[in-house]
């Protein structure tokens, strides 16, 4: 399995996937119960590596489909990058990863499964405690001037856990 190809995700249970074929297994899963209400997550973590003594940065966007109250379904990608990032770029570039993605699959969403069925969330890996807490207020504001709900550690589990899993 080859996470070279950035355009494509991962799938758990289905293997690798592109965007279309990962709307229609979410169109899938939402079809299996109608009546529920659902959550849709997209959050980026990132982690550095160094390899040959140079910088090499993962980032990976997760959307999870949280069937609320009984399981979710999740898909992963993963962009690789030759650069060093102070932690401040870095956080700023996760969350554009994640908005500049949403901009991308919430239309192509919204042709699948109808608005009224689920929330959509962005999750960024910042929080209260350590580094991260000064940059709150600053990519909070990104994500909701871009019109999203957005959420921080501890609830932001699409970056902090999912995301962060493959990293």
């Amino acid at each position: 399995m080859s996470e070279e190809n950035s355009t494509l995700f991962v799938s758990p249970t289905k293997g690798l996937l592109n965007v279309e074929q990962m709307l229609d297994e979410i169109s899938s899963f939402v079809a299996s119960a109608p009546d529920a209400f659902y959550r849709v997550v997209i959050g980026t973590d990132s982690q550095t590596k160094r390899i040959n003594n140079e910088a090499e940065i993962d980032f990976v966007t997760a959307v999870v489909v949280h069937k609320i109250g009984h399981g979710a379904r999740y898909f992963w990608r993963r962009e690789k990058q030759k650069k060093k990032y102070v932690l401040r770029e870095k956080i700023y570039t996760e969350t554009v990863k994640s908005l500049e993605f949403a901009e991308q699959f919430v239309p192509m969403l919204r042709g699948k499964i109808p608005a009224s069925a689920y929330d959509l969330e962005i999750h960024i890996d910042v929080g209260p405690v350590g580094p991260t807490r000064e940059m709150i207020k600053e990519v909070v504001g990104m994500v909701r001037g871009s019109g999203y709900t957005v959420r921080t550690k501890p609830e932001s589990y699409g970056a902090s856990s999912v995301a962060d899993r493959h990293t």
